[in-house]
């Protein structure tokens, strides 16, 4: 856990997010921000600081990630409309919060180029 990670105060209960999904390793709640009908933030429950942090050893984690989020689309009733995931990496990439997660947008008609 990294002291000052609001994401990391999530997992330690300190604040308590809007959950829509949990298990031993990770944590999905909805966006305070939502920039999309559906909007569900999906980090690990363990301190990753970013994409360019991530090694080989977490294959396993960056892979429960995305299982996770089919899950929650499909319990949001998006999975078959369509669902958008995003990681953004450091600053320039639109990264605000520095522990690692994946943004599950739903609920509308997705746009290209994203922005």
């Amino acid at each position: 856990m990294a002291e000052n990670c609001l994401f990391c105060k999530m997992v330690s209960g300190a604040i308590k997010p809007d959950t829509v999904y949990e298990d031993n390793d990770i944590l999905a709640f909805r966006d305070i921000n939502p920039q999309a009908p559906a909007h569900v933030l999906i980090i690990p429950r363990r301190h990753i600081t970013s994409l360019n942090e991530i090694k080989k050893e977490d294959a396993g984690l960056a892979g429960a990630l995305l299982i996770a989020a089919r899950r929650i689309a499909e319990d949001l009733g998006a999975a078959d409309a369509g669902y958008r995931l995003v990681i953004n990496t450091n600053r320039d990439g639109g990264q605000t919060v520095f522990h690692i997660h994946l943004h599950l947008l739903a609920g509308r008609p997705m746009k290209w180029p994203p922005g």
